[in-house]
């Protein structure tokens, strides 16, 4: 068999295609975006990009019942969205199988929080396996729709950013193509009214029982015994952690399924070693259910709750041998993220910062606004908050009407913001938000949305129109500005902010780097006219420094968007193309 090194999330969507998957709809979210981008390169597989995750899971649970195998992903905040369907769909089960992949992100790498997925697996009463490398994704992906149909239940696939990004040794296989389901009518499991549903939860804590014991010797649960002093039970990446620090020093429970987890499995192994260890991200997930099946463990009163673990933590933690490591003298600068060269939204958040307006802020790569020197984002909770959250600060004091904006993205709007702009439209506050729109999924890659007039595979398709929408939900002010041109875009938020009614501004230019955007040639500086004052370092571009007293422009960073020039009043920045 052929054999490829893939990276975490690109195996689980060839564990999908070999499995036997039919629709895959999802919502892209770093780090669980490339299953579905790699997943939908493959034509045997029907896959889109869903407006939200909730959404996508409800496309997969209607696909699952309907009898096709069927996928969603997100990350972590993103099944926060899809967990009200979630939660349903393990009472009424599935007729085909149905997989949802949840990639967590410790350390917080591209998340507002570092969530763990495994409550909701317990909470929702769902079985969760983990995978430790890109061979467990494909494996795991195909059990799970196995596994899905044994129960008659969704099963959730957990993956963490390493898993997800780290490549690894893959076998492939051919794919396995069960058909289609047939479908029956039966309201009594897929009706869920409260005389159903109660009848339906019994079934599910039957379901339970059943998959406990099947856990206990699942080969995914995997005892290797070494030196029986240690003992660690982990999973995931955990365990290639331990494995890598330890070695023959200890054995090791590797859990494969982290719920329903195995009770004797557990006491079995505990009981053989002298000490035993729960390694584990996040939270205490394991070492309660240990500590509540009367197996002693150190866990969390060793490890930290915050962040990723790595190899010589689990070294110093379990042995107390420190890794030997080399360090220098020299002071590196700090490189945070910041918003590309020519990125349209520097020249609205100048604008807003020019007018000193509070700005609630969304999720996107609009917020690195939020950073210095532009500074221009007071809030950021979670997809869709910057409009909710705009309309309640201007019902708790109406005075923030006139000195009050939001901010969101075209795809972020399209998520989960128009729900809100119906709420200010409905309820009447004079809130202005404006719409970031540059024509692409921007932050987790360049996905297309449902405004871009494209879909997953590229083939046209309806474009919503934000200007028809935020009209059809009640807002008579609708105005379009290009972020590049600030004298025309400051002037636009200051009337709109001054209007006695709700609206919306479209703040729009495309992103820099799609593919199909021109650039105008690059400026530069004229150090004879250039008298540093520094006002176009007030922008904050990347391709601007300051050196020798003289503000330069990288030729290789620039493109030719003019803003910088709308900011020198000495005309020292030349070239590019200023009509």
């Amino acid at each position: 068999m052929e054999k490829k090194l893939l990276i975490g999330n690109e195996a689980v969507a060839r564990g999908l295609y070999e499995g036997g998957c039919r629709v895959i709809s999802s919502y892209p979210g770093t780090p669980s975006t490339e299953i579905t981008e790699c997943a939908a390169t493959y034509d045997d597989m029907y896959s889109e990009w869903a407006p939200n995750e909730k959404v996508a899971a409800e496309v997969a649970i209607g696909a699952a019942i309907a009898g096709a195998r069927s996928f969603c992903g997100m990350k972590h905040v993103g099944l926060n969205v899809a967990a009200d369907p979630l939660f349903t769909a393990s009472y009424t089960g599935v007729n085909a199988g149905m997989v949802l992949a949840v990639a967590d992100d410790p350390g917080m790498h591209s998340s507002q929080n570092e969530q763990d997925s495994r409550h909701y697996a317990k909470a929702s009463k769902v079985m969760m396996l983990e995978p430790a490398d890109s061979a467990e994704c494909l494996s795991f992906a195909k059990m799970a729709f196995e596994l899905s149909e044994q129960f008659d239940t969704p099963v959730i696939l957990r993956l963490t950013t390493r898993i997800a990004h780290s490549r690894s040794l893959v076998e492939l296989g051919e794919r396995v193509d069960n058909g289609v389901r047939e479908y029956k009518k039966d309201p009594q499991k897929y009706v869920m009214m409260p005389g159903m549903a109660k009848v339906r939860h019994v079934v599910v804590e039957d379901r339970i029982q059943k998959q406990i014991a099947w856990a206990e010797t699942a080969p995914i649960n995997k005892v290797e015994y070494h030196d029986t002093k240690i003992g660690v039970i982990t999973s995931g990446i955990c365990y290639q952690y331990a494995k890598e620090a330890l070695g023959d020093k200890a054995s090791y429970l590797k859990l494969g399924c982290v719920y329903p987890l195995p009770v004797k499995l557990i006491q079995d192994f505990a009981a053989k070693c002298d000490k035993v260890y729960v390694v584990e991200e996040l939270d205490p997930f394991l070492e309660e259910h240990c500590k509540q099946i009367g197996v002693t463990v150190i866990g969390k009163d060793a490890f930290t709750l915050q962040g990723e673990y790595f190899q010589s933590l689990v070294k110093q933690v379990i042995l107390g041998e420190a890794t030997q490591s080399i360090s220098t003298d020299l002071e590196i600068p700090p490189r945070p993220p910041v918003l590309c060269a020519g990125c349209p939204h520097r020249g609205l958040y100048y604008a807003l910062k020019k007018l000193k307006v509070t700005v609630s802020g969304d999720i996107g790569c609009y917020t690195l606004g939020a950073l210095q020197p532009l500074a221009m984002m007071d809030t950021c909770v979670c997809m869709g908050a910057s409009v909710s959250g705009l309309h309640g600060r201007n019902k708790a004091n109406t005075a923030n009407e006139k000195n009050s904006v939001a901010v969101i993205g075209d795809s972020t709007f399209m998520h989960s913001g128009v729900t809100g702009l119906i709420n200010i439209a409905y309820n009447q506050s004079n809130s202005t938000v404006i719409i970031l729109d540059n024509s692409i999924t921007g932050m987790t890659g360049h996905q297309e949305n449902p405004t871009t007039g494209k879909t997953i595979k590229g083939d046209p398709t309806t474009a919503v129109s934000l200007e028809k929408l935020a009209e059809a939900v009640g807002i008579r002010r609708v105005r379009v500005v290009d972020p590049y041109n600030l004298k025309e875009t400051e002037t636009v938020i200051r009337e709109e902010l001054a209007a006695e009614e709700p609206s919306v501004v479209i703040s729009r230019r495309p992103c820099v780097l799609l593919k199909n955007v021109k650039h105008n040639p690059p400026f530069q500086v004229n150090k004879d006219k250039c008298t540093g004052c520094k006002m176009c370092m007030k922008i904050g571009c990347p391709a601007i420094s300051f050196k020798d007293g003289k503000s330069q422009i990288d030729f290789t960073q620039c493109v030719g968007c003019n803003v910088c020039t709308q900011l020198c009043h000495f005309n020292a920045i030349e070239g590019g193309n200023q009509e």
